[in-house]
């Protein structure tokens, strides 16, 4: 059965840490596609059956993107930003991919399931292929068709204020998948027109959004198309609306750890999803059957349990990394894997060693051709789609507040003094107030010219001889500027039979006790 990992935004508010664990598990769900794909061609052998590696690869990727998703377009509350942050992240390499395997179709042929006609060009124009009965041009698109309806219905609740009851729509998508089950053995709506009327209303639904223009209208008829789609146009009724119903328990699982839900609607539409395929046992599907279904979703809710009790810890590089590549992985493999086959052929009979080596060689292509295609065509990308997505996005006016903001005290404008400043301390330097500062032991006040005294050391620590004011051989002082006068001081006439004496030796005069003005002649 084809899977596919589903990428997913990275929030600007999350640390590096709080990512790296949902990396982690995106590289495992990454792991478990490709070994889903690899092993029945290379190593049938090692092959599990009492669990199904690409049911669980795909729950984990699910659970992921409904734990993300709507909590990145709550954080920025901006569907333009959004869906141009989507389309950029999703398009590029899903059509190059696309190119690729119509390129190499005079070697490998494109799957029977596509129809060549314009039903298909439409289909995977909008990724909703599987929810309109179309088959992709590689095995693993469709599950972009319930990542496409999980976006469309999150981008209608989140307009209607009804984004927050992700317990109550997990436990109803959840019962809607068991009565699937139970009513809807396939698709009730078939032919072409499904995909051509989506694809008209799609484009012009998201033109209106990304606009501006009737955008609550659009966003919301938008969201009931994809779920009419998701009901009576879709291949397997119940497993689309059963994953639905994992993507919104993934976001119920963010609520609870908000602190605004329980995980009860978790557990209870745990239990709809696995008893919804009833009656597709009777298909004589292996991975339906209750033994293994029941197991895989286990697993699933466990590794996802495990991540998140653990994502305070350190993530190993290469399964972060993994993480990273996980949606250019997804899209490669499986068309790699077929080009390998065919230079290969049927390893199925061959020994053990040769199956393993050439296993280990296809492998490791795959990675490099997936790291390559992250590095030069899906990061790029992403860095333009980020940068449009900003370019019309209008700044806050006020940056954005705290939820602790109500329950503090509002922030105080500092006040800007009109004091001035005071003078530094210096030894021996009268201060403004006219008094003398200290003077430091071992040294002795001497005049300088048409300044106050300074202090001046002697060797050894001593008094030593008086110097000149201008600073040189023999003078540690350093030229300072004079004093400036104390406020309110006014120049004064000199008295009969007394020079004029400067107002700074006058006020040190005074403060000593003794009159230093001389008497002339």
């Amino acid at each position: 059965m084809p899977i596919a990992p589903v990428p997913t935004e990275r929030p600007h508010d999350l640390t590096p840490t709080r990512l790296a664990w949902l990396d982690a598990l995106r590289g495992i769900g990454a792991t478990a596609v490709v070994a889903e794909h690899l092993l029945p061609w290379f190593l049938p052998s090692l092959r599990p059956y009492w669990f199904n590696l690409g049911v669980y690869g795909i729950l984990v990727f699910f659970l992921v993107s409904g734990y993300i998703i709507p909590a990145s377009l709550e954080r920025h509350g901006d569907l333009r930003a959004f869906w141009i942050s989507r389309a950029f992240r999703l398009y590029p390499l899903y059509l190059a991919v696309i190119g690729l395997v119509l390129a190499m179709a005079w070697w490998v042929p494109v799957r029977e399931a596509v129809p060549r006609d314009g039903s298909a060009v439409a289909a995977h124009a909008t990724m909703l292929l599987d929810v309109v009965n179309v088959g992709g041009v590689t095995d693993t698109m469709w599950t972009l068709s319930y990542e496409m309806v999980f976006y469309l219905l999150v981008a209608a609740l989140f307009t209607v204020r009804l984004h927050e009851r992700s317990g109550l729509l997990a436990m109803l998508f959840g019962a809607g998948a068991v009565s699937a089950g139970l009513v809807l053995p396939g698709a009730v709506v078939s032919g072409g027109w499904p995909a051509y009327t989506s694809a008209g209303a799609l484009v012009a639904g998201l033109v209106c959004v990304v606009t501006g223009r009737l955008r609550t209208a659009a966003a919301c008829a938008l969201g009931l198309m994809a779920l009419a789609l998701l009901v009576l146009s879709s291949r397997v009724p119940w497993l689309g609306v059963a994953v639905v119903a994992v993507m919104f328990a993934g976001t119920a699982v963010h609520r609870w750890e908000r602190g605004t839900g329980g995980l009860w609607p978790v557990a209870v539409t745990t239990a709809f999803v696995a008893l919804a395929p009833i009656r597709a046992v009777e298909a004589g599907w292996w991975w339906v059957e209750p033994g293994v279904w029941i197991t895989t979703i286990a697993l699933a809710a466990a590794t996802f349990a495990g991540g998140m009790a653990l994502r305070g810890r350190r993530v190993p590089r290469w399964l972060s990394r993994l993480g990273l590549i996980s949606y250019s992985l997804y899209l490669v493999h499986h068309p790699l894997l077929k080009f390998f086959v065919e230079l290969t052929g049927d390893l199925r009979g061959e020994p053990l060693p040769v199956q393993v080596a050439l296993a280990v060689t296809a492998l490791t292509v795959i990675l490099a051709v997936s790291a390559l295609a992250f590095r030069y065509v899906e990061k790029p990308m992403r860095s333009l789609g980020r940068r449009l997505a900003r370019a019309g996005t209008p700044a806050p006016a006020n940056p954005p507040s705290s939820p602790l903001s109500p329950l503090l005290p509002a922030a105080r404008t500092p006040r800007v003094s009109r004091r001035r400043p005071r003078t530094p301390w210096r030894p021996g330097v009268l201060s403004r107030s006219g008094t003398r500062a200290a003077v430091r032991p071992g040294c002795r006040s001497v005049p300088g010219p048409g300044r106050s005294r300074r202090a001046v050391p002697g060797p050894g620590g001593r008094p030593g001889p008086p110097t000149s004011g201008t600073p040189g051989a023999g003078s540690r002082a350093r030229p300072r500027s004079p004093p400036r006068p104390a406020r309110g001081w006014e120049p004064q006439e000199p008295r009969p039979g007394r020079s004029p004496v400067r107002a700074d030796q006058r006020r040190a005069a005074t403060a000593r006790g003794r009159d230093t003005p001389h008497r002339s002649g």
